[in-house]
């Protein structure tokens, strides 16, 4: 493979599959190692920035994926004029939210922080591949064991969890108790 076309060669797979895509299953695609395509995929990322042209390339844990700018998308919309993305209830946010920070989580762990019930967020958020079966947890009854996915990661723009923002939790203050 010419090293010099590398970076085009990637853009064309990832412009034809439109979804994100594995660098794994690239490397592999192209009978090469993920270290070898790493400096392509960077050179790919430096020239769509560098040239500000209409698309990026956005990395999501292992995959990536060509998108189009954000600054260019009210000319998009104006032309296709799309349907409005249906947002995630409060609930569900909230349901996210644990999952996201206490993964591997089980339904009874996300209900006790929550204090309700939470089968139709976590059936949601698995429609909506958010969320995701990651395992079953080693005590009574094996609970399904729940974790982010790399479309979570996609929905909010962020690479890796490690992007998420800190919580500054503080347990709130007990009244003094007379004696």
């Amino acid at each position: 493979m010419d090293m010099e076309k590398l970076p085009a060669v990637i853009e064309a797979i990832l412009f034809v599959a439109g979804e994100p895509v594995n660098v794994g299953d690239l490397a592999h695609a192209l009978d090469m190692t993920v270290s070898e395509i790493t400096p392509a995929l960077d050179r790919l990322r430096d020239e769509l920035d560098r040239s500000n042209r209409g698309l990026q390339l956005n990395r999501f844990g292992m995959s990536v994926q060509l998108s189009t700018r954000p600054d260019y998308a009210p000319y998009i919309e104006r032309l296709l004029q799309p349907i409005q993305k249906q947002s995630l209830s409060q609930a569900a946010m909230e349901t996210l939210s644990i999952v996201a920070y206490r993964q591997p989580v089980t339904k009874a762990e996300i209900e006790a922080v929550r204090g309700v019930k939470c089968d139709y967020s976590v059936q949601s958020l698995m429609n909506k591949g958010l969320i995701a079966e990651v395992g079953r947890r080693d005590t009574l009854g094996r609970p399904i064991e729940y974790g982010t996915t790399e479309a979570f990661l996609s929905h909010f723009g962020i690479e890796t969890l490690d992007d998420l923002p800190l919580l500054d939790i503080q347990k709130p203050e007990l009244p003094e108790q007379e004696i």
